[in-house]
């Protein structure tokens, strides 16, 4: 029996196992705390959120044929690379922060709804692979259209139909939320 594990994440940074991480749970919202990172004053954002999905998996094979496989897929909030500044922060900023969390997390889901279609083979490492870089391209296209569409939370009208549209996604997945 031969198993092979390859872990990979992605989230527009280098990700390293002694990064500090904040799993996505419908039962925690992020606070203006859980924001540790150094501020870039030069910014005309007011706050940045450091999101993305970790994703690892083992494969199963016997007498060289795959027999399985089991993946491990995770949205993470990443303290140390998200930042706000305090005198122009509100709850409504925060929420909007929040937002794009909750998009990663969409984002996981739907990647793990796409795993649970594979089969196993022997081409299923790349096809692993394919699906990741594909749900990365996708989630990055969706968080800019997030930020464009709200106005990055300026457009109030926006900002309240992006989130009544993330929360009914999240409930179409939720067979597929992060267990952790």
């Amino acid at each position: 029996m031969y198993f092979k594990l390859l872990f990979i994440g992605f989230c527009l940074l280098n990700i390293q196992t002694d990064v500090a991480t904040i799993t996505w749970s419908e039962d925690y919202n992020l606070t203006w705390s859980d924001f540790k990172g150094p501020i870039e004053t030069a910014s005309d954002a007011v706050a940045i959120t450091a999101s993305g999905i970790s994703f690892g998996y083992a494969i199963k094979s016997e007498n060289k044929e795959v027999s399985g496989f089991k993946t491990k897929i995770l949205a993470h909030f990443y303290p140390e690379k998200s930042w706000y500044k305090a005198a122009l922060a509100d709850e409504h900023i925060l929420a909007h922060e929040q937002f794009h969390f909750n998009i990663t997390e969409l984002y996981a889901r739907k990647f793990r709804e796409r795993v649970a279609r594979l089969q196993p083979s022997t081409d299923v490492s790349f096809q692993l692979e394919a699906l990741h870089k594909e749900i990365n391209r996708e989630l990055a296209a969706k968080q800019i259209q997030y930020d464009a569409e709200t106005d990055f939370s300026r457009d109030f009208e926006q900002q309240a139909i992006w989130e009544k549209y993330i929360e009914q996604e999240l409930a179409k997945l939720a067979t597929y939320k992060s267990e952790e």
